[in-house]
């Protein structure tokens, strides 16, 4: 038998993704298993009760009655006050935890005593699957949305990123030429930006200075990213070290030294982000100004483009959530390595060495 799996409603705030499409239900109805939807569940991405009970999903009315059928919880964010009332300690949850920067979560699901396996965390072959395409999405729509405030009428410079004639370019810094990094690149350099990427890893290097002349990739110094900040327009965040909190590469200072009106965009927010200045927010109130500098710390980029989002993170994560559903946990090394939290106590090594 397979574990009955629950797909709970997003309650984030602006939160709209949905862990499982239809398609994915109807996949894993068709392979034996059980799946719970609360109702309205996929509405935002643009699926409605209707589709998934023709995938064979079982439609249910309230939180309440999906938890208490569900023996796995197969969500998209880290469980919030209303969810942790619901969760119990025979529950497998399944979904993007970031603990490192959660240390109330963690304390919580230990307290628990429940299985918690995050997507961030879980690796084969050296790379994070199931973080990828969220990290995709995220590293476009964080361009996207700097674009929008660095409009003059939203307390930013007042400037195009790609220019215009007789004028200058706009001035991108990335930092973390990771998949979040580079899809943000990629986004910046097609607008026609002047980018300069701060890595580390002299293969990444060589491999985003490939994808167009106007991007310079530097190793990352903390002299280097000071003196490019001075004249940067707008600053992306991407740096990942999985399962710990981000290093803070960018002090106050260096925030300070930046142009009136330039933009932040932290992706990096989740695993408590690599600027100093940079606090959590929401699509209620994504922005705020700092040492006159917008900052942008949404928790959750990818939750503007619910249904791209949903789409591909539900593509990513369905034969993981095959797997664990057959009781095949033990013999995935992939999914082993996402553990976070078991029986009460921290298992991810990363998390260990930040407790």
């Amino acid at each position: 038998m397979m574990l009955k799996i629950g797909v709970p409603k997003e309650i984030k705030p602006m939160e709209g993704r949905v862990s499982l499409v239809p398609s994915a239900v109807a996949e894993i109805v068709h392979k034996g298993g059980l799946v719970y939807v609360e109702k309205g569940a996929g509405e935002q991405s643009g699926f409605d009760d209707q589709q998934y009970r023709k995938a064979g999903a079982t439609v249910v009315d309230s939180a309440d009655a999906l938890f208490a059928a569900a023996e796995m919880i197969v969500k998209v964010k880290e469980p919030i006050a209303d969810d942790l009332k619901r969760l119990r300690p025979d529950h497998l949850l399944f979904c993007f935890l970031h603990l490192a920067a959660n240390k109330a979560l963690l304390e919580a699901l230990k307290k628990l005593g429940l299985l918690a396996i995050a997507f961030e965390t879980v690796e084969s072959k050296g790379s994070l699957p199931l973080l990828m395409p969220m990290s995709e999405v995220a590293g476009r729509v964080a361009i996207q949305s700097a674009v929008h405030w660095l409009h003059a009428s939203m307390g930013g410079r007042g400037i195009l990123l790609g220019g215009a004639t007789a004028t200058e370019r706009g001035q991108v810094t990335v930092l973390g030429a990771g998949t979040a990094g580079t899809f943000a690149i990629k986004e910046a350099a097609a607008m026609g930006a002047n980018i300069t990427v701060f890595d580390l890893n002299p293969d990444a290097l060589r491999r985003v200075r490939e994808l167009g002349p106007n991007i310079t990739g530097l190793y990352s110094s903390q002299g280097d990213i000071e003196r490019v900040l001075k004249t940067t327009d707008l600053l992306i965040g991407a740096v990942l070290v999985p399962g710990a909190a981000a290093p803070k590469l960018v002090t106050r200072d260096m925030v300070k030294g930046m142009p009136e009106g330039s933009v932040i965009v932290d992706i990096a927010i989740d695993q408590g982000g690599c600027v100093e200045t940079i606090r959590p927010t929401d699509y209620h109130q994504p922005t705020y100004v700092e040492e006159g500098v917008v900052h942008m710390g949404v928790t959750n980029l990818p939750g503007a483009v619910p249904r791209t989002s949903s789409e591909a993170l539900s593509a990513a994560i369905l034969p993981y959530v095959v797997q664990l559903a057959q009781g095949k946990l033990s013999s995935s090394p992939a999914l082993k390595a996402g553990i976070n939290v078991e029986n009460g106590k921290v298992v991810h090594p990363a998390l260990i060495s930040s407790a």
